[in-house]
């Protein structure tokens, strides 16, 4: 009788999950995915009442899918033309294109000063006729507060891309890929690297040998002595002649630093010289500047940021939103305040709201899937709308979202982004249906993710159908 009793019990339970998860159920059970782990909501962007909600007002952990709030709220605040200013000063006279003294670059936290941009900005300088700088070159990175957390502190892993700390000046994301071959007279292996650093020092101690490539990251060893400067290399290990050239992108050296050494390289270019070394310091007040150099429109910068999921980006352009209500060193506080604040006024709930960054890399950020659809409603009804939409991933076609859904009726008529940690994965935007319809849908897993992308597919596959 006992038995008969707790197998019924089973029973109404696996079919209460059944009815919560609707078209999910299935492919939940198949991978064991407890539905308390699961929080969905899909809504017609012109109706009231949800196709489908499970778990709704649950806080969970939304990995990159934050950014659809980043970027919209900055688009909505700053304006789709907004754009970041770098500022360049001569600290002393110039004479006859001699500067006698020190050059400042002060930042405003330009999220997409790529190496490009940075050679096209020192064009113009080497245009107002300066040529040959005495001193130093200064670096004014006090528009934002220093970050307090380590890179190394999500994952241990310090040089990777992702874990870039924000900075007021940051160039080029100071992304440095290494780039491996063996040499031609098959005598060790050639390291060189993109862009190449003259304050960058490499000890190559990697050996050569005869075999089937095992790939750079299980056999090449990477260590830095000096964590905090980060600007010596030491390689080590075995490469093989089977791999041909590899590539390892990695992020290395101060930003002041890094700056200093693609200027120093750059500036050479256009004929220029920098005589100094590089130091921080603050910009002296009542100065003019010699140039200002403004970024590409938020409108355009968004589209790399959500598309490809750039952390980077997203952590500065979350500390530029901290100022539209506090004066600088602008901190995460202020942002998070900016960020609440708006939707509180646009009626959006908070409640469980906890917002660490601008990128959703963190163990600590909440945010329920209704709060995260309403944003996405808003979105959608807002003056900005196309703008924002085009930064999407387009599924099937651009973007982290290129390979899914490919040659399938879907692909193209979704406009979504993911967001992947351990235990965590989550997508979230909109979907045009096959009645033409148009759905907000947010999907949040926290917990066991193994079968995260079968459940993605199920999912957006069913509210493609509608």
């Amino acid at each position: 009788m006992l038995a008969v009793t707790s197998s019924c019990l089973l029973f109404m339970l696996v079919s209460e999950a059944d009815n919560l998860l609707g078209p999910l159920a299935g492919i939940a059970q198949r991978y064991k995915m407890p539905a308390q782990s699961i929080s969905a909501l899909v809504q017609d962007v012109t109706g009231t009442r949800p196709l489908l909600a499970v778990n709704p007002q649950v806080p969970r952990n939304p990995a990159s899918t934050l950014k659809l709030l980043t970027t919209f709220i900055a688009l909505d605040t700053l304006g789709p033309i907004y754009s970041w200013r770098t500022e360049v000063y001569a600290l002393g006279p110039i004479t006859n294109g001699v500067l006698k003294g020190d050059l400042l670059l002060k930042g405003f936290g330009d999220p997409y000063l790529l190496e490009d941009h940075f050679w096209q900005m020192l064009g113009e300088l080497r245009r107002t006729g300066l040529q040959r700088i005495t001193g130093d070159l200064v670096i004014d990175d006090s528009h934002f507060a220093p970050a307090a957390q380590d890179p190394a502190a999500f994952d241990g892993q310090a040089f990777r891309l992702y874990n870039v700390l924000p900075n007021a000046l940051q160039v080029n994301f100071k992304a440095v890929t290494f780039i491996f071959a063996p040499r031609p007279d098959g005598k060790g292996v050639l390291v060189r690297t993109n862009p190449e650093l003259p304050n960058l020092k490499i000890t190559n101690q990697l050996e050569l040998e005869h075999g089937h490539c095992r790939g750079v990251l299980a056999t090449v060893k990477m260590a830095v002595p000096d964590p905090v400067a980060a600007d010596t290399v030491v390689l080590s290990g075995r490469y093989q002649t089977g791999c041909g050239e590899q590539t390892l992108p990695r992020t290395l050296m101060t930003p002041a630093s890094y700056t200093y050494g693609l200027f120093h390289r750059l500036w050479g270019q256009w004929g220029g010289v920098l005589e100094g070394g590089v130091r921080r310091g603050v910009r002296p007040a009542h100065v003019r500047p010699l140039l200002v150099w403004h970024s590409p429109p938020l409108a355009e910068l968004i589209r790399p940021l959500n598309k490809w999921s750039n952390n980077v980006m997203a952590d500065a352009l979350f500390y530029t939103l901290g100022g539209t209500l506090f004066e600088p060193p602008l901190r995460p506080a202020h942002a998070a305040t900016v960020i609440k604040s708006y939707l509180t006024q646009h009626r959006i709930p908070t409640a469980g709201f906890v917002m660490e960054n601008g990128s959703g890399l963190s163990r600590v950020t909440r945010i329920t899937a209704q709060t995260l659809h309403d944003l996405l409603h808003q979105a959608y009804h807002s003056r900005y709308m196309p703008e924002y939409l085009a930064s999407l991933s387009i599924v099937g076609l651009d973007g982290t979202l290129r390979r899914r859904f490919k040659q399938s009726p879907e692909s193209g008529w979704m406009h979504l982004k993911t967001g992947h940690l351990n235990n965590v994965a989550a997508v979230a935007g909109f979907v045009r249906a096959q009645s033409g319809k148009t759905y907000a849908v947010v999907l949040f897993v926290n917990g066991a993710t193994g079968g995260s992308n079968a459940l993605f597919d199920t999912f957006l596959r069913w509210v493609y159908q509608q």
